[in-house]
């Protein structure tokens, strides 16, 4: 079958892999250079981890999630990730942490919780004031995101999958699995629309179910005291509906990393770049309250990127009239990548219905 697929973050190319390895000829589209600096997957770092709230059907789908990480390793022949561990904050006011230990004890996940002297002794970088529950889980990595779609690309290219960079496709028929370039029109068995922020561009409609949403994360300098200590430290969720953020340990040559977990649900994807020196000192100070010695780590640098977010974060696979639509990560859907095209595959392949399909990847248990 011939394939076309519209984006080469890690769910088009993921979406490329997948049927590649099912025998496809599959030909991908990228407006930008590979890997897209402006694209929701290209960073230092994605995280893949368990806890996720009261939401059942994602919280299983990790053990699959890595189960598809390890054939997506075997393919490339490199292992571009770093076991963390996962430390879990929250605030008397966020039911988050206690709701996702319920859920991961339905799975067989057993977390172990720390009281205050507790998670000051084990980790004694932080400040547990304000601090009402907190768990660790041995499980979570840090995902080498641009090292991924940059390896992701090569081996692609050398199977026999087209890739196409710094093309814009500027119209689609998803009727006809066809897409209109500069000039040119392309035809197809089936078209995969992976398009991120970008697709309510080719689906106007689509704008009516997902937002996109500009994030701004910014990268810190740690005292060098702390950096072998930092270097062995876990993923941490702040949970707070005030100001709850997420940090990245520094792993592998990487940045320490601080992200906001709430969606900002504005921003235009081709626009909005720049990331504000107020904007990158609001997510920055968050670490005052967190992190001792405040003072002494140096903000590095800040960036941005966008999401689409759908309600309830849900994700969107489902087809459309010989095409289909990958869309609504929300800012998650990188840990689930490989996962995904897997899945698309077999539906195109009739191993599944598409209505299983898109409740699964909507987290329906």
């Amino acid at each position: 079958m011939k394939v076309t697929v519209v984006g080469a973050g890690i769910i088009g190319l993921s979406a490329a892999w997948a049927l590649c390895r099912e025998g496809h000829q599959v030909t991908v589209y990228e407006q930008g250079t590979l890997p897209n600096s402006l694209g929701s997957s290209v960073d230092q770092h994605r995280l893949i981890r368990f806890p996720y709230g009261r939401k059942l059907g994602y919280t299983r789908m990790v053990f699959d999630a890595y189960r598809a990480w390890e054939q997506l390793w075997a393919d490339i022949g490199k292992q571009l990730y770093a076991p963390t561990g996962t430390l879990v904050l929250a605030s008397a006011t966020e039911s988050w942490a206690s709701d996702s230990a319920t859920t991961l004890e339905q799975l067989g996940i057993g977390v172990r919780w720390l009281n205050a002297e507790q998670l000051q002794a084990a980790f004694p970088l932080l400040m547990a004031d304000g601090v009402e529950s907190a768990f660790y889980l041995d499980s979570g990595d840090v995902l080498l995101a641009e090292k991924i779609i940059a390896a992701m690309a090569e081996y692609l290219s050398h199977k026999g999958v087209i890739l196409h960079t710094q093309t814009q496709v500027r119209d689609i028929d998803p009727d006809r699995s066809r897409i209109v370039l500069a000039g040119a029109i392309a035809d197809a068995d089936t078209l995969v629309i992976a398009a991120g922020a970008w697709v309510t561009r080719l689906l106007p409609d689509f704008g009516k179910r997902v937002t996109p949403s500009r994030q701004v994360v910014v990268y810190v300098e740690p005292p060098v005291e702390t950096k072998a200590q930092w270097l062995n430290a876990p993923m941490i969720l702040d949970i707070d509906p005030e100001c709850g953020f997420y940090l990245v340990p520094p792993v592998l040559g990487t940045d320490l990393k601080i992200g906001d977990h709430r969606f900002t649900l504005t921003g235009n994807p081709d626009r909005d770049r720049t990331a504000g020196e107020a904007e990158a000192q609001q997510i920055y100070k968050q670490l005052e309250r967190r992190i001792k010695d405040f003072n002494r780590y140096q903000l590095k640098s800040a960036c941005t990127c966008f999401y689409t977010v759908a309600p309830e974060e849900h994700f969107i696979v489902e087809p459309l009239g010989n095409s289909w639509v990958m869309s609504g990560f929300s800012g998650h859907g990188f840990k689930f990548g490989p996962l995904l095209g897997l899945r698309l595959a077999e539906a195109i392949a009739h191993r599944c219905t598409p209505t299983f399909l898109s409740q699964w990847a909507a987290g329906e248990p």
